[in-house]
């Protein structure tokens, strides 16, 4: 958990998808992130978070349903939400979030 820290705690902002391998909408949403890495590139950093297998993350952040979209920056969370994100709306809400 420590790289993940330096990472939310970083200048670069970090959308962390909190999934399951289980989950139906969580496998709709790889599609979706890699459309979302593809358009804004360097400018954000794209991280799968397993709930299964991070569960004390998954309670850290109170995690009640998957997937759940989270949006760090320099530690601060600047928006959260749960369910499919579609590209379009995502690559809004990142950039208006981060002022890119």
């Amino acid at each position: 958990m420590n790289n993940f820290n330096e990472l939310i705690n970083g200048d670069t902002p970090v959308l962390v998808d909190f999934s399951a391998e289980w989950c139906g909408p969580c496998k709709m949403m790889a599609p979706i992130l890699k459309e979302t890495a593809a358009e804004l590139g360097e400018s954000v950093k794209i991280l799968k978070v397993d709930v299964d297998r991070n569960p004390q993350a998954a309670a850290f952040y109170q995690i009640q349903g998957v997937p759940t979209l989270m949006l760090f920056k320099k530690g601060q969370t600047l928006w959260r939400q749960s369910g499919v994100v579609p590209t379009g709306q995502l690559v809004s809400i990142i950039k208006s979030a981060t002022g890119n």
